[in-house]
């Protein structure tokens, strides 16, 4: 499917307060997030190489390699291969993390 409305993806909250609409290709994944103030994203690790929080509108604050950063719009964080990561809503905020290769458990 070349052309996609995001409008028309359903979403899902794969965690409290992160409500995505997951668009995936061949190689990669795209998650577009919802964030609700408040919600915290767990220290975790992946094997995927990540994008992360393109921040588009909000705050958020990211820990990345033990650093921690305050993220606004425009910001982006690049997350290698199994990197540990956390992170926390500061204020209400919508997010880009794209993932390659794709998220299986994304899928569906």
């Amino acid at each position: 499917m070349p052309f996609i409305n995001l409008k028309d993806v359903p979403s899902k909250e794969l965690l409290p307060g992160f409500i995505g609409r997951m668009v995936h290709t061949e190689n990669m994944t795209l998650a577009y997030w919802d964030i609700k103030a408040g919600a915290i994203l767990p220290e975790h690790h992946h094997v995927h190489e990540q994008v992360a929080a393109h921040v588009i509108t909000g705050e958020l604050e990211l820990t990345l390699e033990g650093e921690t950063r305050v993220m606004k719009a425009g910001d982006i964080a690049v997350i290698p291969s199994n990197v540990v990561h956390s992170g926390r809503a500061v204020t209400d905020c919508r997010v880009l993390d794209v993932f390659s290769p794709v998220r299986e458990d994304y899928l569906g």
